[in-house]
């Protein structure tokens, strides 16, 4: 994205940020209040679509309203309403067949195969020769081509999970998102996931096939058209052992020594043709549902900075209610509330624009609040903002985003995912300094995290952006590894746990010294020099030294 040439020309990379004013009370009660209406039961867990959704959005529309900000969103609303569609499986399940070697033989859907229904295509039948293409990854920055002298115009490609040691993790998360786009510029019309040992440790099948027969999201253009990243790649799935063993029945390597070779370090697969083919059959219906995007601007005092914007960002859907299951008792709670993911987030947003409010220290730039849809779904109210902003997108300087801080302990320290990115890791590091806060690198490579939150989005349309956590320290990492493995998309994360507001009292506070740090610097967040991401979406931005 161009990043305002003839303003930043004026500026220097090395311009220091200008000193945060002290910061206003941010009080334990404050941020309570809007997790417990947001969370409360009444709201049904806030799905994409859905009333409880709806009434979150207006409540926090009204209090932006309150603060006296100004709408942000379509038409002078302060919603942004998006459509979506939902792509269910239809009434017959997905199949998989492998024909080769061993004869053919039949998978169905979340036992040994979990096929994605297609969001363009009601009843898809596919049937190509398959090709093994190691991690799947063509890349000149990180010197890896998989596809190198391999043919797969046409054909069905199956693909490692992940990337291969030795590449930079949200790199590398980056690279593992994007493979589809990547199958289809070399003319597959077929994906098929192959998990790695490493890859089964940290999600086994049991917890893949829990989302096998779910409905998949996407957004839809102002012409009726779905967003689809890779139109062209007609069947995708993931693949269990068995249906795996089939597909490599008879190739030169087997499946064994493929997945051992990618468990050791550094190692990186070759890929080669297999002598089977897959038929890939799945049906599907498709709906339409709108989900609104709530967006607020406090404008800048500066003369020359207001027309600048930083986003200060925050998913308001969670995943609402859970099927029951066979044997469930009749009261069981199966209420999804989020209240550390994302009632504490949309909290904490809604305690900064207060801040800011009621400040008689207005900030240089100008300041978006988004409240966004569909994270939950894919990322995809935020993917919608990015790519059809309200405000000028050339004009976007900085994004934060703020994604389930775990308010369960009181906190020493802050992950910024992204943060070796751009200038806004040392302005993150610097704000949070006079509160004894300290900055601390992704804990959690092994997750993939900077792609699975709304900050990503931003990031995609060549805006620095960070995604800002509670930390490891003081009782942190405990309090993380315990939460994922058991209240994170659960009916647990409610307001029955032992949740620190004073935690969340100082998160708001570090998020608003943040904020101020972005929005009255001389200088806007800008990539470094020679940054993978600020190179790829940002090319002809300036760029500062590292």
């Amino acid at each position: 994205m161009k990043r305002l040439t003839a303003l930043l020309l004026a500026c220097t990379a090395a311009s220091a940020f200008a000193q945060t004013p002290d910061a206003p009370a941010f009080t334990a009660e404050g941020v309570r209040a809007h997790v417990e209406f947001l969370a409360d039961d009444l709201l049904e867990g806030r799905d994409i679509g859905s009333r409880g959704h709806e009434i979150a959005a207006r409540y926090v529309a009204s209090e932006f309203d309150a603060l006296g900000l100004k709408p942000a969103g379509d038409d002078g609303t302060w919603y942004q309403r998006i459509t979506f569609q939902k792509t269910s499986p239809g009434e017959t399940p997905a199949t998989l067949t492998v024909t080769g070697p061993g004869g053919a033989h039949d998978f169905a859907q979340g036992e040994d195969v979990i096929i994605s229904p297609n969001a363009l295509e009601r009843a898809v039948d596919l049937t190509a020769p398959l090709v093994f293409v190691g991690y799947g990854i063509d890349d000149d920055t990180v010197g890896i081509d998989d596809y190198k002298g391999l043919d797969v115009s046409g054909k069905i490609v199956v693909a490692l999970a992940g990337y291969p040691d030795g590449i930079a993790s949200e790199v590398g998360a980056h690279l593992n998102s994007t493979k589809t786009e990547t199958a289809q510029a070399h003319g597959a019309i077929g994906f098929l996931t192959l998990p790695t040992i490493a890859r089964m440790k940290i999600r086994p099948w049991d917890m893949m096939r829990h989302y096998a027969d779910g409905a998949r999201y996407t957004w839809v253009s102002p012409d009726g058209t779905p967003f689809v990243e890779a139109p062209k790649i007609r069947g995708q799935g993931t693949l269990n052992t068995p249906a795996a063993q089939a597909i490599f029945a008879g190739a030169k390597r087997s499946l064994d020594a493929v997945l051992a070779e990618a468990d050791k370090k550094g190692a990186r697969p070759k890929g080669f043709a297999l002598k089977t083919t897959a038929h890939i059959r799945s049906s599907s219906t498709a709906e339409t549902i709108t989900s609104p995007n709530v967006a607020a601007i406090l404008p800048g005092s500066d003369p020359s900075l207001k027309n600048q914007y930083v986003v200060l960002s925050a998913h308001l859907d969670h995943i609402g209610i859970a099927d029951p299951k066979p044997g469930d008792a009749p009261d069981k709670d199966r209420i999804n509330n989020g209240a550390l993911d994302n009632a504490a987030g949309i909290s904490t947003m809604l305690e900064v624009a207060r801040a800011f409010a009621e400040s008689n220290d207005k900030p240089r730039r100008s300041i978006v609040f988004l409240a966004s849809t569909g994270e939950e779904k894919g990322l995809l109210g935020a993917d919608y903002y990015a790519q059809n902003p309200t405000v000028p997108a050339d004009a976007i300087v900085g994004n934060v985003d703020l994604d389930m801080p775990l308010l369960l302990y009181p906190f020493t320290d802050v992950i910024a995912f992204g943060a070796d990115h751009s200038t806004l890791g040392p302005l993150v590091a610097k704000a949070v300094q006079p509160m004894g806060v300290t900055l601390i690198p992704d804990p959690m490579p092994e997750q993939g995290i900077f792609v699975r939150s709304d900050h990503y989005m931003f990031v995609k349309q060549g805006v620095p952006a960070v995604f800002l956590a509670t930390g490891y320290g003081n009782g942190g990492e405990e309090a993380w590894k315990t939460f994922l493995s058991g209240n994170y998309h659960h009916p647990g994360d409610d307001m029955h746990q032992k949740i620190d507001w004073q935690a969340g009292a100082r998160f708001a506070e570090a998020n608003y010294r943040i904020t101020r740090a972005m929005a009255d610097g001389d200088t806007p967040p800008l990539w470094y020099k020679g940054d993978y991401f600020g190179n790829l979406f940002a090319p002809d931005a300036m760029k500062a030294g590292k």
